[in-house]
């Protein structure tokens, strides 16, 4: 049996529109093991679930929080064009001269760091940004978009995740549709540490915000 066929559905206890395939076994990721696979896919990518996710995450915020542009991480573009939708509808102000917020997503360099080209510099400089990602397990990746958002001269005004091990990193809270209670098994561990290493137990795939390749 492959690990695919142990794939469990998991809804979101906020909508059951919005659902993740949660899958066991022994993966790796560029800063950690962990014990399950989170399959967003059809969420990332299906309009209608995309559309339900982004509708509860701008809930999140209140009328008086600003957002000119929302950085999109890990595919998210789809349900980032819905939240800005969502959040426009409900309130949320832009500084914009125009209005409406911008959706971009950040470039990564040769040795890893994330960067945007002058064409979008303007887009981050000056304005209010939310970020969105789809998994957020150690935190590193949001504190290297944090980084790189203060870099470019924007302001954070919001977090915002799938699914998240942390409900808060630095003074942000994360706002986020799975937390680590909807998956009670799932853990993550240094690879120096990881119990299944241990145990002599094999790699099963390599995992990152794309998607898994077997090894």
């Amino acid at each position: 049996m492959t690990f695919e066929n142990q794939a469990m559905k998991i809804y979101s206890k906020y909508s059951n529109q919005v659902s993740i395939d949660v899958i066991p076994g022994h993966f790796t990721t560029n800063h950690s093991h962990i014990t399950h696979y989170i399959d967003m896919t059809v969420l990332k990518t299906r309009h209608s679930m995309a559309r339900s996710a982004a509708k509860f995450l701008a809930s999140e915020y209140v009328a008086s929080t600003v957002v000119d542009t929302i950085v999109c991480l890990d595919g998210t573009e789809v349900i980032g064009s819905y939240l800005a939708e969502e959040l426009t509808n409900s309130g949320i102000m832009s500084l914009n001269a125009h209005k409406a917020m911008y959706i971009v997503t950040p470039e990564f360099n040769s040795i890893g760091q994330m960067m945007f080209r002058d064409n979008l510099q303007p887009m981050i400089r000056g304005k209010h940004v939310l970020l969105l990602l789809a998994s957020a397990t150690t935190g590193r990746t949001i504190e290297r978009a944090l980084e790189c958002i203060q870099y470019y001269g924007g302001i954070t005004s919001g977090i915002s995740a799938i699914f998240s091990a942390n409900e808060t990193i630095g003074d942000h809270t994360i706002h986020t549709l799975f937390r680590l209670e909807d998956i009670p098994e799932y853990h993550t561990y240094a690879h120096v540490v990881c119990p299944q290493c241990i145990a002599g137990k094999r790699i099963e795939a390599m995992v990152n915000s794309y998607g898994y390749s077997k090894l």
